[in-house]
């Protein structure tokens, strides 16, 4: 989808740092045909390059990469095997460096539970057809054994492997792909070793925000961790004063405090309401440091006037610049859009707590926003922090976030769960516009969807989503429907994608 928006003049906002580094466990293991080293001197060093040279590449992904070498037959891939099963990867590259007879494949098909791609990557685009040897063939014969290897998959009940097939030099849609395989590791490596905490209860109105927490564990492997109000807000009745000041300072370097516009319900940023969003997001630091916490969903309300209304109604802020770092917040008790925001993230391409808002008929687009909380690392300027009086539907007042997302392609992932209980992603790629907004102290963007906003918002309620979904920019469709079916989930696409 082509970007007709204007680009932004302003001056882009500062960059909230990742509390932890991205990370995945990426095995590589090289195939090939024994036969072959005897009857050709220097083929065996010539794969042994090859595969040298992928895992150069992986390995400049950022990720922890394990090199299994290389295996020519039906025995070295047993040896081979415990190695790779006691490595507990995130996913497995197999290296097709030339043909190879699948009994060097069968077995990791069966035993391997990661994902598997098969990386046919030749040296040469082209053969030197004039010149050609049986050498240079076989140098070039990465694809040959491919089909070999997905019917065996198939015949061991696995899913087909992936593939990436392209070759070495100058190929950036290969490149691409590489990239975006660790990036799905890596979001795969933290979904199953998270620690989500759950806080409160949901709105009692909102029957699609019920979620079980062992259905987040067999569905992602993430464990969920139980949280009291209580646990929270022991820290936010004694809070250091200096970490409070510090985190005043971060937060009126991170934002904007402009005067209300048209608004009743707002004002600018009041010192009381800044001082209670410090305290609360220095709560926040503490809390999840002391359970060791990965992200974080919650509602509540407590009763008036009391300690906990106030903090559970002032998280908006200090759970935006969490959520930017990388440690997703999400409010109103949705642990299934906590964990679409966390694979959002780990894709490295934003990830903020969103739903519906207005349509817009004369400009054919949707506002796509909340109240937060936000990823502030994909604002198109710096964030807005203003004052509310009162948050629409819910208790309390207090600072509440507000930017526009930047112009260009975006991604949206609602997780729902089905009538038997199971776990689906909805996902649907658009285009945020540089249009005017409301300045209601809310995060908002003008989406415009294909084929129009009609039919994109009938096809998409049609998939049954919940009605948050995570919010992120740049298409990446493709990517998370891949996790979707590297967790055995079910999956739709709303919108024109690309092809697997």
């Amino acid at each position: 989808m082509a970007n007709t928006s204007p680009v932004s003049t302003e001056p882009p906002p500062l960059r909230v740092p990742r509390r932890k580094p991205l990370t995945a466990r990426v095995g590589v293991i090289g195939v090939g045909h024994h036969t072959y080293w005897r009857q050709f001197d220097g083929l065996l060093d010539e794969m042994r390059r090859k595969q040298d040279v992928f895992v150069r590449r992986v390995g400049a992904t950022g990720v922890q990469v394990f090199d299994y070498g290389l295996v020519d037959n039906a025995p070295t891939a047993y040896a081979t095997l415990p190695r790779i099963l006691a490595d507990d990867l995130d996913l497995l590259f197999v290296d097709m460096v030339t043909y190879a007879t699948s009994s060097t494949f069968g077995i990791l098909a069966r035993e391997v539970r990661c994902p598997i791609v098969l990386v046919a990557l030749q040296p040469l685009s082209k053969l030197d057809y004039a010149n050609c040897t049986t050498f240079m063939q076989l140098c070039n014969d990465d694809f040959c054994s491919v089909p070999e290897f997905t019917g065996v998959a198939v015949r061991m009940g696995r899913h087909p492997p992936y593939m990436i097939l392209g070759h070495e030099e100058n190929d950036a849609e290969a490149e691409a792909e590489i990239l975006e395989w660790c990036s799905i590791a890596m979001a795969l490596h933290d979904l199953r070793r998270a620690r989500l905490g759950l806080m409160g209860h949901t709105l009692e109105a909102m029957l699609d925000m019920h979620t079980d927490p062992t259905a987040i564990t067999a569905a992602f492997g993430a464990h969920v961790v139980l949280v009291e109000p209580d646990d929270l807000l022991r820290y936010y009745l004694s809070p250091s004063p200096a970490a409070v000041e510090a985190k005043k300072k971060a937060i009126l370097d991170f934002f904007d405090t402009p005067v209300p516009k048209v608004d009743p319900i707002t004002e600018k940023l009041t010192p009381e309401h800044l001082e209670t969003a410090a305290r609360a997001a220095v709560a926040l630091d503490e809390l999840i440091e002391g359970m060791k916490l990965d992200g974080l969903a919650y509602y509540y309300e407590g009763m008036e006037g009391s300690p906990v209304r106030e903090l559970v109604t002032n998280l908006i802020v200090g759970n935006s610049l969490l959520t930017s770092a990388g440690f997703p917040m999400c409010g109103e008790f949705d642990i299934k859009t906590c964990v679409a925001m966390m694979i959002m993230d780990r894709l490295d391409i934003g990830g903020s707590f969103a739903e519906f808002h207005p349509i817009d008929f004369s400009q054919d687009t949707v506002l796509v926003g909340h109240d937060g909380p936000h990823h502030i690392n994909i604002a198109a300027a710096k964030p807005v922090i203003r004052s509310l009086k009162k948050y629409h539907g819910k208790p309390g007042s207090g600072a509440s976030v507000e930017f526009r997302i930047r112009t260009g392609p975006i991604t949206m992932l609602s997780i729902s769960v089905d009538e038997h209980g199971r776990m689906k992603f909805i996902i649907a790629e658009g285009e945020s516009l540089a249009r005017p907004i409301p300045a209601t102290g809310n995060t908002n963007t003008h989406g415009r969807f294909q084929p129009d906003v009609r039919t994109f918002l009938k096809r998409w309620v049609k998939a049954g989503p919940t009605h948050h979904f995570a919010l992120g920019i740049g298409h990446h469709a493709r990517a998370i429907a891949r996790i979707a079916e590297c967790l055995g989930l079910d999956f739709e696409i709303t919108t024109p994608h690309a092809e697997f």
